[in-house]
C-alpha cells in the first residue's frame, strides 16, 4: 500500500501497533546461516539447558529485523529510512514467544543540512505476548517538506 504523507503531516503521538509473530526454531536457524552466528546461545539445546535462561535465545539481530518488518505495511514515496539509533536489547526472546511492536511518533526536527526535509524519529517498542519489552530503538526517517524551510 502507498501512503504519502510529508514532514508536516507527522503528528507527536500517533502510534499503531502490529498484530502478533510467533518466533520459530526455524527463525533461529535460518538467521544464523545467514549471519554465520552459530553461538551456542542460539543453536546448542543442551547447552543452554545449563545456563541462566534454560533454553535457546533467539538472536538480538533476529527479533530487531523481525520487529521492524512487521512495521513495514505502507511505501510513503515522501520519506525513507535513514537507519536506527539506541537500539537495545532489553529481555530475551524464546523460541514459542510472539511479538507485537508499537511504533510512536516521538519527535520531529529540521534537517541540518537540506530545508527541503526534515528528520522524524519513530520509537520502536518490541513486547512478547506477556507484553514484556523486548527491544527499543528509534527509528530515523529523512521525510520531504511540502513547504521548504517552514517548520511545523
Amino acid at each position: 500500500m502507498i501512503h504519502e504523507q510529508f514532514y508536516e503531516d507527522y503528528e507527536i503521538g500517533f502510534s499503531r501497533r502490529t498484530f502478533g509473530r510467533t518466533i520459530t526454531e526455524t527463525d533461529i536457524v535460518m538467521h544464523a546461516g545467514q549471519t554465520g552466528d552459530f553461538f551456542p546461545h542460539h543453536m546448542d539445546a543442551q547447552w543452554c539447558a545449563t545456563q541462566d535462561f534454560k533454553q535457546r535465545i533467539a538472536h538480538g539481530t533476529l527479533v530487531f529485523s523481525v520487529g521492524i518488518g512487521m512495521t513495514a505495511s505502507t511505501v510513503n514515496p515522501r520519506a525513507m529510512s535513514t537507519g536506527y539509533d539506541r537500539v537495545r536489547f532489553v529481555k530475551p526472546v524464546f523460541i514459542g514467544d510472539t511479538i507485537t511492536v508499537a511504533a510512536s511518533i516521538t519527535e520531529k526536527r529540521a534537517h541540518p543540512k537540506r530545508d527541503t526535509h526534515g528528520i522524524v524519529i519513530e520509537r520502536i517498542e518490541i513486547s512478547n505476548q506477556r507484553g514484556d519489552t523486548v527491544l527499543v530503538c528509534d527509528h530515523l526517517y529523512l521525510v520531504e517538506r511540502r513547504t521548504p524551510g517552514i517548520e511545523s
